[in-house]
C-alpha cells in the first residue's frame, strides 16, 4: 500500500477581481456580510489609480482578508514590448497564465493614444486580408484579461513615457470578433464606462465586427451609447464572401438591417471599415455601389489602405486609386477618411496581428 502524505487545507481557488463589474462586487460585499463602502474605494484604487497592490486605505481588516483569500489581482504578464521606429506606435505581446498570448497595440495621435484591445486569442472569422485569422481560434478572453492589457499598457507608459498616459479611446479592433465574445466584453465596457472605473466615455469606445448578428441582436439592449463599427470591406455579396465567410451565413442585407435598428445617441454614428485591396474592391464600380448602400445613413467611412503580412495574397493599391475611390464617395456627401498608417514596421497595423508568429 502506498502512504499518502497529506498536506495542510488547499487555499481556495481564487477569482480575478478585474472580472468583477462594479454591481458584481457590491453584490459579492453584501453576500457576505461586508461593508458596501468598500465598492466605490476599491474600483478607485485599481481603476482610477491604477495600483496593482492591496488596497488597505479606509478599507476594514475583514474585508481586506476576504479578498486576500478568494481574488487574484494579477494581471497578464507583458512578455514582448515592440516600438515602431516610424511613430510612437507600441506593440504589446501578453503571455496569459495557460503561456497563450495575444497581442495589444498603442496607437498615438495628438500626444494621446488610442487603444486597440484583443478580444480572443485568435479569431475564428477567418477573413482573407487578416493575419489574425490565419492562427484560427483558440479561446475567448476572460473581462479580467480584456481590462487587463489597459491597464498594463497604462502602466506601461507611466514608467517608460512619464506624462504621456493619456489613453482616451478604447477600440476592440485586435486580435478575435468582439461580439464572438459578447458576455466578456460587455463587462468590460462596464468597467470602463463606470464612473468609478475608468470612466472612459461611451463615444470614446468602438467595438468592431464583421457583422456577427447573434451579438448584434443584443447590441441596443446591453451596450447602448457604445460605438458600432462594421468590417464591411464590399457591397458585392460574392466579393465579400470571399473576404469574410460569415457573410454567407450572416449576409450583409441582413447585418445592416439589424444595424439599422439600433437606436442612435445625439453625435453617434455607426463607422463602416473597407479595406482597399489593389484590382479587388478598389474600382470606381465599387465606389459607386458603396456610396449607394450608405447614402442617407448616420454613417462613416474609414478607408483603410490594405496593410501586407508575410504571406499576404492581396497588395496595397497605389495612393492615387485610394484617393480617387475617396473622391467618389464624397461625391455622396458620405463623412470619409483614410485612415493613415501607424505600427506597421511591427506589424501592429490593421490587420497584422498574429500572436501565433510571435
Amino acid at each position: 500500500m502506498t502512504k499518502q502524505v497529506l498536506s495542510g487545507p488547499e487555499k481556495p481557488l481564487q477569482a480575478s477581481f478585474y472580472d468583477l463589474s462594479y454591481a458584481d462586487l457590491q453584490t459579492v460585499l453584501a453576500q457576505n456580510q461586508l461593508n458596501p463602502s468598500a465598492a466605490p474605494l476599491l474600483f478607485r484604487w485599481h481603476y482610477k489609480n491604477k495600483q496593482n497592490t492591496p488596497c488597505t486605505v479606509d478599507i476594514a481588516r475583514s474585508t481586506q482578508a476576504f479578498l486576500a483569500e478568494h481574488f487574484d489581482f494579477s494581471l497578464p504578464e507583458i512578455d514582448s514590448v515592440y516600438l515602431s521606429d516610424k511613430d510612437q506606435t507600441v506593440k504589446f505581446l501578453f503571455r496569459l497564465k495557460d503561456n497563450l498570448k495575444v497581442e495589444t497595440v498603442l496607437i498615438p495621435f495628438n500626444n494621446k493614444y488610442s487603444i486597440c484591445l484583443s478580444s480572443q486569442v485568435g479569431c475564428a472569422m477567418n477573413c482573407a486580408f487578416c493575419f489574425t485569422g490565419e492562427q484560427g481560434l483558440k479561446r475567448n478572453l476572460s473581462t479580467s484579461e480584456i481590462v487587463g492589457q489597459f491597464l498594463q499598457a497604462w502602466r506601461w507608459l507611466a514608467a517608460n513615457r512619464p506624462g504621456e498616459e493619456r489613453v482616451l479611446n478604447i477600440v476592440f479592433m485586435g486580435q478575435g470578433e468582439p461580439l464572438h465574445n459578447f458576455d466578456a466584453v460587455k463587462k468590460a465596457c462596464e468597467i470602463f464606462l463606470s464612473q468609478y472605473g475608468t470612466s472612459v466615455g461611451a463615444q470614446k469606445i468602438t467595438i468592431s465586427t464583421a457583422g456577427y448578428i447573434p451579438g448584434l441582436q443584443r447590441w441596443s439592449e446591453e451596450i447602448p451609447g457604445v460605438n458600432l463599427a462594421l468590417s464591411l470591406h464590399s457591397p458585392f455579396s460574392a466579393k465579400r464572401d470571399q473576404l469574410i465567410p460569415i457573410n454567407k451565413k450572416y449576409p450583409l442585407t441582413e447585418v445592416l438591417a439589424y444595424i439599422e435598428q439600433i437606436p442612435l445617441r445625439k453625435k453617434q454614428f455607426i463607422t463602416y471599415e473597407y479595406i482597399l485591396l489593389n484590382d479587388f474592391n478598389d474600382s470606381a464600380e465599387d465606389a459607386r455601389t458603396l456610396g449607394e448602400l450608405l447614402a442617407g445613413k448616420r454613417a462613416y467611412i474609414n478607408l483603410i489602405p490594405f496593410n501586407p503580412y508575410p504571406g499576404s495574397q492581396f497588395q496595397q493599391p497605389p495612393m492615387a486609386k485610394v484617393e480617387q475611390f475617396k473622391a467618389v464617395l464624397d461625391g455622396f456627401e458620405i463623412p470619409t477618411l483614410i485612415r493613415g498608417v501607424k505600427g506597421d514596421d511591427v506589424l501592429a497595423a490593421c490587420g497584422q496581428l498574429n500572436s501565433k508568429r510571435q
